[in-house]
Protein backbone atom coordinates (compact mmCIF):
# COMPACT_ATOMS: atom_id res chain seq x y z
CA UNK A 1 0.00 0.00 0.00
CA UNK A 2 1.29 3.15 -0.69
CA UNK A 3 2.02 5.85 1.72
CA UNK A 4 2.15 9.76 1.96
CA UNK A 5 5.75 10.12 3.32
CA UNK A 6 5.99 12.06 6.38
CA UNK A 7 7.04 15.86 6.09
CA UNK A 8 9.88 17.00 8.20
CA UNK A 9 9.78 20.20 6.60
CA UNK A 10 9.76 22.19 3.34
CA UNK A 11 12.14 25.89 3.42
CA UNK A 12 11.03 27.84 0.59
CA UNK A 13 14.62 29.59 -1.32
CA UNK A 14 15.15 32.89 -2.75
CA UNK A 15 17.99 31.49 -4.95
CA UNK A 16 17.88 28.78 -7.52
CA UNK A 17 18.98 24.87 -6.25
CA UNK A 18 21.34 23.25 -8.75
CA UNK A 19 23.05 20.70 -5.71
CA UNK A 20 22.52 18.48 -2.24
CA UNK A 21 24.41 16.73 0.19
CA UNK A 22 23.15 14.45 2.79
CA UNK A 23 25.05 12.86 5.52
CA UNK A 24 23.84 10.34 8.51
CA UNK A 25 23.28 13.31 10.65
CA UNK A 26 23.85 17.40 10.93
CA UNK A 27 22.40 20.02 8.84
CA UNK A 28 21.05 19.27 5.04
CA UNK A 29 23.20 21.29 2.44
CA UNK A 30 21.83 23.17 -0.77
CA UNK A 31 23.94 24.59 -3.09
CA UNK A 32 22.48 27.67 -5.22
CA UNK A 33 23.07 30.16 -7.85
CA UNK A 34 21.51 33.58 -8.79
CA UNK A 35 20.23 33.85 -12.02
CA UNK A 36 21.52 37.32 -13.93
CA UNK A 37 18.19 39.34 -15.13
CA UNK A 38 17.28 37.89 -18.02
CA UNK A 39 19.43 34.91 -17.73
CA UNK A 40 21.98 35.94 -19.53
CA UNK A 41 25.84 36.37 -18.78
CA UNK A 42 29.31 36.73 -19.83
CA UNK A 43 31.11 33.75 -18.02
CA UNK A 44 30.79 30.07 -17.84
CA UNK A 45 30.20 30.56 -14.52
CA UNK A 46 27.59 31.99 -12.36
CA UNK A 47 28.65 32.83 -8.67
CA UNK A 48 26.90 29.83 -6.00
CA UNK A 49 26.33 29.83 -2.63
CA UNK A 50 26.00 27.12 -0.09
CA UNK A 51 23.53 26.87 2.85
CA UNK A 52 23.00 24.34 5.64
CA UNK A 53 19.57 23.43 7.01
CA UNK A 54 19.05 22.26 10.21
CA UNK A 55 17.72 18.43 9.07
CA UNK A 56 14.77 18.52 11.27
CA UNK A 57 13.24 21.96 11.03
CA UNK A 58 14.74 23.61 7.97
CA UNK A 59 15.49 26.25 9.78
CA UNK A 60 19.13 28.09 8.33
CA UNK A 61 21.97 27.34 10.01
CA UNK A 62 24.54 29.38 8.08
CA UNK A 63 25.01 30.68 4.39
CA UNK A 64 28.29 31.31 2.46
CA UNK A 65 29.41 32.51 -0.45
CA UNK A 66 30.43 29.44 -2.09
CA UNK A 67 34.00 28.88 -4.29
CA UNK A 68 32.15 26.63 -6.37
CA UNK A 69 29.45 28.61 -8.80
CA UNK A 70 27.18 26.84 -11.11
CA UNK A 71 27.94 25.03 -14.60
CA UNK A 72 29.83 22.29 -15.70
CA UNK A 73 29.35 19.62 -13.42
CA UNK A 74 28.87 19.76 -9.45
CA UNK A 75 29.29 16.70 -6.72
CA UNK A 76 29.31 17.37 -2.94
CA UNK A 77 29.50 15.59 0.74
CA UNK A 78 30.63 15.44 3.89
CA UNK A 79 34.82 15.46 4.46
CA UNK A 80 36.77 13.38 7.20
CA UNK A 81 37.52 16.71 9.08
CA UNK A 82 34.13 18.52 10.44
CA UNK A 83 33.85 19.81 6.77
CA UNK A 84 32.04 19.81 3.70
CA UNK A 85 33.80 19.28 0.14
CA UNK A 86 32.26 20.82 -2.74
CA UNK A 87 33.32 20.08 -6.19
CA UNK A 88 32.57 22.05 -9.61
CA UNK A 89 33.32 25.18 -11.50
CA UNK A 90 35.02 28.17 -10.39
CA UNK A 91 36.25 31.23 -11.76
CA UNK A 92 39.66 29.98 -12.52
CA UNK A 93 38.60 26.68 -13.51
CA UNK A 94 37.25 23.29 -12.13
CA UNK A 95 38.05 23.51 -7.98
CA UNK A 96 37.63 21.40 -4.81
CA UNK A 97 36.65 23.33 -1.90
CA UNK A 98 36.24 22.56 1.72
CA UNK A 99 33.92 24.59 4.42
CA UNK A 100 33.47 23.90 7.87
CA UNK A 101 30.15 22.58 8.77
CA UNK A 102 29.56 24.57 11.91
CA UNK A 103 29.75 28.08 10.16
CA UNK A 104 30.88 27.35 6.34
CA UNK A 105 34.13 28.75 6.48
CA UNK A 106 36.08 28.80 3.70
CA UNK A 107 38.88 26.18 4.92
CA UNK A 108 40.56 25.32 1.55
CA UNK A 109 40.34 24.85 -2.08
CA UNK A 110 42.15 23.56 -4.86
CA UNK A 111 42.38 23.13 -8.80
CA UNK A 112 40.88 19.90 -10.43
CA UNK A 113 40.11 18.54 -14.13
CA UNK A 114 36.91 19.37 -15.83
CA UNK A 115 34.27 16.83 -15.19
CA UNK A 116 30.88 16.08 -15.43
CA UNK A 117 30.02 13.76 -12.36
CA UNK A 118 31.71 13.85 -8.78
CA UNK A 119 31.32 11.95 -5.58
CA UNK A 120 32.78 12.91 -2.37
CA UNK A 121 33.29 10.20 0.37
CA UNK A 122 35.41 10.71 3.92
CA UNK A 123 38.96 10.32 2.05
CA UNK A 124 38.19 10.72 -1.52
CA UNK A 125 36.55 12.49 -4.01
CA UNK A 126 36.08 10.89 -7.65
CA UNK A 127 35.72 12.78 -10.66
CA UNK A 128 34.20 11.15 -13.83
CA UNK A 129 34.30 12.66 -17.62
CA UNK A 130 34.28 10.46 -20.54
CA UNK A 131 37.81 9.83 -20.90
CA UNK A 132 39.20 9.22 -17.76
CA UNK A 133 38.34 8.69 -13.83
CA UNK A 134 40.50 10.75 -11.30
CA UNK A 135 40.56 10.58 -7.58
CA UNK A 136 41.58 13.37 -5.41
CA UNK A 137 42.87 13.57 -1.61
CA UNK A 138 39.09 15.02 -0.48
CA UNK A 139 41.44 17.44 2.08
CA UNK A 140 44.24 18.48 0.53
CA UNK A 141 42.68 18.22 -3.55
CA UNK A 142 45.90 16.45 -4.60
CA UNK A 143 45.79 14.09 -7.48
CA UNK A 144 45.42 10.44 -5.79
CA UNK A 145 45.66 8.86 -9.51
CA UNK A 146 43.73 9.08 -12.30
CA UNK A 147 42.09 5.82 -14.77
CA UNK A 148 41.74 5.49 -18.89
CA UNK A 149 42.06 2.80 -21.38
CA UNK A 150 41.65 3.75 -25.19
CA UNK A 151 38.60 2.65 -26.45
CA UNK A 152 36.45 3.20 -23.03
CA UNK A 153 34.08 6.42 -22.38
CA UNK A 154 33.21 6.63 -19.12
CA UNK A 155 29.88 7.52 -17.51
CA UNK A 156 28.34 6.55 -13.89
CA UNK A 157 30.33 5.61 -10.89
CA UNK A 158 29.38 4.13 -7.45
CA UNK A 159 31.37 2.79 -4.46
CA UNK A 160 31.69 -0.30 -1.85
CA UNK A 161 34.82 -0.61 0.24
CA UNK A 162 37.89 -0.73 -1.55
CA UNK A 163 35.81 -1.19 -4.75
CA UNK A 164 34.96 1.76 -7.32
CA UNK A 165 32.43 0.67 -10.29
CA UNK A 166 32.13 2.70 -13.31
CA UNK A 167 29.73 2.32 -15.95
CA UNK A 168 31.68 2.71 -19.48
CA UNK A 169 30.88 2.47 -23.21
CA UNK A 170 33.25 0.21 -25.33
CA UNK A 171 33.59 2.57 -28.33
CA UNK A 172 33.98 -0.50 -30.73
CA UNK A 173 30.78 -2.27 -30.44
CA UNK A 174 29.41 1.09 -28.87
CA UNK A 175 27.74 -1.17 -25.86
CA UNK A 176 27.68 -0.88 -21.85
CA UNK A 177 29.17 -2.72 -18.98
CA UNK A 178 30.50 -2.24 -15.94
CA UNK A 179 34.13 -2.10 -14.26
CA UNK A 180 35.64 -2.08 -10.98
CA UNK A 181 38.84 -0.26 -9.57
CA UNK A 182 40.87 -0.25 -6.47
CA UNK A 183 40.13 2.79 -4.81
CA UNK A 184 43.64 3.00 -3.22
CA UNK A 185 45.32 3.38 -6.67
CA UNK A 186 43.13 3.00 -9.36
CA UNK A 187 43.96 0.39 -10.81
CA UNK A 188 41.24 -2.26 -13.28
CA UNK A 189 40.53 -4.93 -11.56
CA UNK A 190 38.20 -6.72 -13.65
CA UNK A 191 35.07 -6.30 -15.62
CA UNK A 192 31.30 -6.99 -13.41
CA UNK A 193 29.36 -6.85 -16.84
CA UNK A 194 31.13 -7.25 -19.97
CA UNK A 195 29.90 -4.37 -22.52
CA UNK A 196 26.77 -5.39 -24.22
CA UNK A 197 23.97 -3.49 -22.61
CA UNK A 198 22.72 -0.80 -24.60
CA UNK A 199 22.36 1.46 -21.94
CA UNK A 200 23.30 2.12 -18.21
CA UNK A 201 21.00 4.98 -16.92
CA UNK A 202 22.00 4.43 -13.18
CA UNK A 203 24.59 2.69 -10.99
CA UNK A 204 24.32 2.08 -7.11
CA UNK A 205 25.95 0.18 -4.43
CA UNK A 206 25.94 -0.92 -1.30
CA UNK A 207 27.13 -3.89 1.03
CA UNK A 208 24.84 -6.27 -0.13
CA UNK A 209 24.82 -5.72 -3.76
CA UNK A 210 25.32 -3.47 -7.14
CA UNK A 211 22.29 -2.43 -9.08
CA UNK A 212 21.74 -1.01 -12.54
CA UNK A 213 18.91 0.38 -13.77
CA UNK A 214 19.41 -0.63 -17.97
CA UNK A 215 17.22 -2.28 -20.69
CA UNK A 216 17.84 -5.26 -22.68
CA UNK A 217 18.73 -7.95 -20.03
CA UNK A 218 18.33 -10.31 -22.29
CA UNK A 219 21.73 -9.14 -23.82
CA UNK A 220 23.87 -9.93 -20.67
CA UNK A 221 21.69 -13.18 -18.43
CA UNK A 222 23.36 -16.38 -18.54
CA UNK A 223 21.54 -18.97 -20.31
CA UNK A 224 20.16 -20.79 -17.34
CA UNK A 225 18.41 -17.89 -16.18
CA UNK A 226 16.33 -16.94 -19.56
CA UNK A 227 13.20 -19.31 -18.83
CA UNK A 228 12.83 -17.05 -15.57
CA UNK A 229 13.50 -13.90 -18.06
CA UNK A 230 11.10 -14.74 -20.44
CA UNK A 231 8.34 -15.47 -17.90
CA UNK A 232 8.41 -12.42 -16.33
CA UNK A 233 8.72 -10.37 -20.11
CA UNK A 234 5.48 -12.51 -21.37
CA UNK A 235 3.39 -11.57 -18.09
CA UNK A 236 3.95 -7.52 -19.75
CA UNK A 237 1.55 -6.33 -22.24
CA UNK A 238 2.88 -3.13 -23.24
CA UNK A 239 5.48 -4.29 -25.98
CA UNK A 240 8.20 -7.20 -27.69
CA UNK A 241 10.49 -6.46 -25.05
CA UNK A 242 12.26 -5.22 -21.79
CA UNK A 243 12.65 -1.29 -22.16
CA UNK A 244 13.69 -0.73 -18.51
CA UNK A 245 14.72 -3.40 -16.03
CA UNK A 246 16.71 -3.19 -12.72
CA UNK A 247 19.95 -5.87 -12.60
CA UNK A 248 21.34 -6.96 -9.26
CA UNK A 249 24.64 -8.59 -8.86
CA UNK A 250 27.11 -9.24 -6.13
CA UNK A 251 29.99 -6.92 -5.34
CA UNK A 252 32.14 -9.47 -6.41
CA UNK A 253 30.33 -10.96 -10.01
CA UNK A 254 31.63 -11.64 -12.64
CA UNK A 255 30.51 -12.01 -16.75
CA UNK A 256 28.23 -14.47 -16.92
CA UNK A 257 27.79 -15.04 -13.73
CA UNK A 258 23.95 -15.54 -12.67
CA UNK A 259 22.12 -12.07 -10.78
CA UNK A 260 21.24 -11.93 -7.71
CA UNK A 261 17.62 -11.14 -8.92
CA UNK A 262 16.37 -8.81 -12.00
CA UNK A 263 12.59 -7.32 -12.70
CA UNK A 264 11.10 -5.60 -15.64
CA UNK A 265 9.82 -2.53 -14.87
CA UNK A 266 8.76 -1.51 -18.24
CA UNK A 267 8.48 -3.04 -21.91
CA UNK A 268 6.93 0.02 -23.28
CA UNK A 269 8.25 2.12 -26.23
CA UNK A 270 10.94 4.83 -25.73
CA UNK A 271 8.93 7.93 -25.94
CA UNK A 272 6.31 5.94 -23.19
CA UNK A 273 9.28 5.53 -20.71
CA UNK A 274 8.48 6.46 -17.01
CA UNK A 275 11.48 8.77 -15.43
CA UNK A 276 12.94 6.38 -13.16
CA UNK A 277 16.00 6.70 -10.46
CA UNK A 278 17.44 4.77 -8.23
CA UNK A 279 19.49 5.13 -4.76
CA UNK A 280 20.78 2.84 -2.35
CA UNK A 281 21.02 3.49 1.58
CA UNK A 282 21.52 0.63 4.34
CA UNK A 283 21.33 -1.95 2.73
CA UNK A 284 18.13 -0.72 0.59
CA UNK A 285 17.14 0.22 -2.49
CA UNK A 286 15.47 3.30 -3.47
CA UNK A 287 13.58 3.49 -7.13
CA UNK A 288 11.75 6.68 -7.84
CA UNK A 289 9.65 6.95 -10.66
CA UNK A 290 7.41 10.24 -10.98
CA UNK A 291 6.17 11.09 -7.16
CA UNK A 292 6.57 7.89 -5.54
CA UNK A 293 9.79 6.18 -4.06
CA UNK A 294 9.89 2.14 -4.11
CA UNK A 295 11.54 0.43 -1.02
CA UNK A 296 13.12 -2.59 -1.86
CA UNK A 297 15.68 -5.04 -0.17
CA UNK A 298 19.26 -5.17 -2.12
CA UNK A 299 19.68 -8.52 -1.56
CA UNK A 300 16.53 -9.94 -2.74
CA UNK A 301 14.49 -7.58 -4.61
CA UNK A 302 11.63 -7.98 -2.36
CA UNK A 303 9.36 -4.78 -2.45
CA UNK A 304 9.59 -3.45 1.41
CA UNK A 305 7.05 -0.27 1.00
CA UNK A 306 6.05 2.87 -0.91
CA UNK A 307 6.09 6.20 -0.42
CA UNK A 308 4.50 8.87 -2.48
CA UNK A 309 6.95 12.30 -2.12
CA UNK A 310 5.14 15.56 -2.82
CA UNK A 311 7.39 17.51 -5.20
CA UNK A 312 9.62 14.51 -6.05
CA UNK A 313 8.54 14.40 -9.59
CA UNK A 314 9.40 18.25 -9.39
CA UNK A 315 12.90 17.50 -8.42
CA UNK A 316 16.14 18.70 -9.50
CA UNK A 317 18.26 16.05 -7.05
CA UNK A 318 17.34 13.75 -4.20
CA UNK A 319 19.25 11.52 -2.06
CA UNK A 320 18.25 9.25 1.05
CA UNK A 321 20.48 8.30 3.96
CA UNK A 322 19.52 6.92 7.39
CA UNK A 323 15.59 7.30 7.22
CA UNK A 324 15.70 10.65 5.38
CA UNK A 325 14.91 11.85 1.98
CA UNK A 326 16.48 15.16 0.83
CA UNK A 327 14.32 16.65 -2.10
CA UNK A 328 15.17 19.73 -3.97
CA UNK A 329 13.07 21.91 -6.66
CA UNK A 330 14.01 24.42 -7.90
CA UNK A 331 13.81 27.21 -5.18
CA UNK A 332 12.40 24.69 -2.42
CA UNK A 333 14.62 22.23 0.04
CA UNK A 334 12.48 19.22 1.75
CA UNK A 335 13.00 16.19 4.25
CA UNK A 336 10.77 13.47 3.99
CA UNK A 337 11.12 9.98 6.93
CA UNK A 338 11.17 7.46 4.78
CA UNK A 339 11.57 4.64 7.65
CA UNK A 340 11.19 0.67 6.19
Amino acid sequence: MTRTAKRRFSRELSSIVDGIALGPNGPVFVHMYDPPAGDVWMDDVIPGKLAALDRNTGEVVWTSPCEVGYGRGFGAGLGAEQDVVVLGPGSRGHLIARMALADGKLLGAGEIEAFDEAHVFKDVAITVTPRQVIAYDARTAKENWQYSRSGERYHHLARAGNRIYVAYTHETNKKQGVLWLDVQNGEYQGDVLTPKLPVIHGLVVNADGLVVLTRDLASVLPREVMPQFMIALSKKSEGRGDSLSLLALTLTSTPGEAPLWFDILSTAGRDELPDVSIASDSGKLYVANGALIEVRDTLTGRKLDEWAVPGLDESVAWQVCSGACLVAEESRASVFELPA
